[in-house]
């Protein structure tokens, strides 16, 4: 009798989300982060949540289709972490021409026929808001309807949703040796202690360590990959409006000009071949200057590298063969006698689920395990509707009053309808205990800590929300003396 049905090596989006659909299906779970969740491929996330509207260049039809599925459902599943946006696409006189733009935003309407979110349109830039912070030059636009999402949360909510089905999620946790027999044996480094835990299945999900891990690890042929620098700047924010721009470079990539945060705007993505230590990944200088640069084409505003306020980067990863456009790449390794390995790595933010449910479908053979589950499952605080979002910010600040409306509208985007979690019994703001930064409070941080598995500031400030952007260095200091204490 082994410890666990399956476990599974890599606190990313692929595996909390494989963790997440396993335990589900009653199996015995447990996943292994050396880190923190989503501390590495998440940091570079695009954070859309959407069918790749520019993928119709590639003629990749059918991806386009599952992930506009996919952001539907997501936008059912989890309507706290999930915004719907308009996406304004500038017709750029040096790039695709206005009747290409529109040809192919028929197409996208088209494959996502039974969306409940608004059509397509062409905009007016010389007369519409959201031209007037761009080049006068921009005179006729695109608008179409995609969503944003805030992926850090996203792997934090699919491990909870895994743990409160009976998996178990170590951080902290690195595994240093897999031996393979009719069983899998790891010994697994938990925080300073060695312990040997047995699975019958096995699954990597370590990204772009995944060659490493296969090599150093598992002692079996790595599989090649391909690493790529995802990089992005955020800056004060340079528009008004609830809407995301969509830029066209002269090297035919996109970027994108995101609100983030309320106060920031978020510019992405770069994208350059890295070779090296995935865990040294950060922004460049000349990932910096392409991004200002980009920006610039398109913003009357000039924005220059000094101007940036964070820049974060994390390594994406592809098979070499493929791109990290496609839905990712799965391996199952099967020998007689032995247990199975799946090897799983890449795809995007938008199909992880479905990604989770065809990983665990392929090792379903081997256990007892109940059916796929989690299209219409909603994450932890996600049973509402979407478009009920603002009646629920405003539903939690009646409730308790002393909340202000951007404090309010905070906790409803991380937590939705488990707000109470942390609420429930306080009856004013001191109850809450000590505040660091503008609102984040002890209760926030102890149920962090006990529910969402961060250790450290880093971990809060950073994953759990995007507060370091505008923490102070004495309230850091504070919350990490907090931390360390509780």
């Amino acid at each position: 009798m082994t410890d666990f049905d399956v476990a599974i090596i890599g606190g990313g989006l692929n595996g909390v989300a494989i963790a997440r659909d396993a335990a589900g299906r009653g199996l015995r779970v447990a996943l292994f982060e050396q880190h923190d969740l989503g501390s590495s491929g998440s940091q570079g996330s695009p954070h859309l949540i959407h069918g790749g509207f520019m993928d119709l260049e590639r003629r990749q039809f059918f991806h386009v289709r599952r992930a506009l599925r996919e952001r539907d459902m997501m936008l059912q599943t989890a309507p706290h972490l999930v915004r719907p946006m308009r996406f304004i696409l500038p017709a750029h006189s040096e790039e695709r021409p206005l009747a290409m733009l529109r040809m192919g935003l028929y197409v996208y309407e088209r494959l996502a026929s039974d969306s409940p979110l608004p059509r397509p349109e062409a905009l007016d830039l010389t007369i519409h808001t959201t031209g007037h912070p761009l080049k006068r030059s921009l005179r006729t636009a695109c608008a179409y309807s995609d969503c944003l999402v805030d992926e850090s949360r996203l792997v934090v909510l699919k491990a909870r949703d895994a743990a409160e089905r009976g998996a178990v999620i170590w951080t902290g946790a690195r595994c240093a040796r897999a031996d393979r027999s009719d069983i899998w044996k790891l010994a697994v480094i938990n925080r300073g202690h060695r312990e040997i835990v047995t699975a019958r299945a096995l699954v990597t999900a370590t990204g772009a360590w995944t060659s490493t891990v296969a090599e150093t690890v598992l002692h079996v042929p790595a599989v090649p990959v391909r690493i790529t620098r995802i990089s992005q700047i955020i800056v004060k924010r340079l528009f008004e409006g609830d809407h995301v721009y969509v830029f066209q470079n002269d090297d035919q990539r996109v970027i994108h000009a995101i609100p983030f945060h309320e106060d920031f705007t978020l510019i992405g993505t770069s994208a350059q071949a890295f070779k090296g230590d995935p865990a040294i990944v950060s922004a460049t200088s000349a990932d910096i200057g392409y991004l200002c640069k980009v920006a610039g084409r398109y913003f009357r505003e000039r924005l220059e590298p000094a101007d940036v306020i964070h820049a974060m980067a994390g390594p994406d990863v592809a098979n070499d063969r493929g791109s990290h456009l496609s839905d990712g790449f799965t391996k199952l390794d099967r020998k007689y006698g032995e247990a199975p390995l799946l090897t799983v790595f890449g795809g995007d933010t938008t199909t992880a689920r479905r990604r989770a449910e065809q990983a665990v479908t392929q090792l379903a053979p081997f256990f007892v395990a109940e059916p796929p589950w989690t299209l219409t499952s909603p994450l932890p605080g996600g049973d509402f509707s979407w478009d009920d979002y603002d009646d629920l910010v405003e539903n939690t600040r009646q409730r308790w009053p002393f909340l202000t409306e951007r404090h309010g509208r905070r906790l409803v985007a991380a937590y939705g309808t488990r707000v109470g979690d942390i609420l429930d019994g306080v009856g004013q703001p001191n109850d809450l205990g000590p505040v660091f930064g503008e609102d984040l409070t002890g209760a926030e941080v102890r149920y962090l800590m006990a529910k969402e598995w961060a250790r450290f500031s880093d971990d809060v400030l950073w994953r759990r929300s995007k507060l370091g952007l505008s923490m102070s260095v004495p309230d850091r200091e504070a919350l990490a003396k907090f931390m360390a204490a509780a």
